[in-house]
């Protein structure tokens, strides 16, 4: 399962509790374009409507190849993810419910298609980000303490 891209700052940002895995429905000059690694999802959350699930502010760059069929792409359009009814009823309750919100934190490819693995989160407060920035320059400065022995 390569993996095309990763919402690098995610884990930053928000406490991740729970992992998804999501089919989503591309085009086919996405699909390339997003095989390639030309997608960023900086900003990137998922909304609910229609009891259905949206991909939202994910920026695909139009597939260069095809860009003349593509008059009238929108890079950030919103695309539908792909869910069993109740994994989605399940958290659409638990958005609701608990005042978390749904994340993409990576798009890999399985057997040719293209899927996005959703975290559930809670958004991290100011502090709680310092803290985290405190325990990775302690963690590393003893790696290297430890390899400079």
């Amino acid at each position: 399962m390569p993996q095309l891209t990763s919402n690098r700052k995610a884990t930053f940002n928000y406490t991740i509790q729970e992992k998804f895995e999501a089919g989503i429905i591309l085009t086919g000059p996405e699909v390339k374009s997003v095989k390639g690694g030309n997608l960023n999802l900086q900003g990137a959350y998922v909304s609910i409507r229609d009891n259905e699930l949206w991909l939202v502010h994910a920026f695909i760059a139009p597939y260069k190849p095809a860009s003349l069929y593509q008059i009238k792409y929108n890079p950030e359009r919103e695309r539908k993810l792909l869910l069993r009814k109740n994994e989605i009823a399940s958290l659409i309750g638990k958005m609701k419910s608990s005042g978390l919100t749904l994340i993409p934190l990576n798009f890999y490819t399985h057997r040719g298609l293209v899927k996005v693995t959703l975290g559930l989160a809670r958004g991290k407060k100011a502090h709680d980000k310092r803290a985290s920035i405190k325990k990775r320059e302690v963690d590393r400065d003893i790696g290297r303490a430890l390899r400079g022995k």
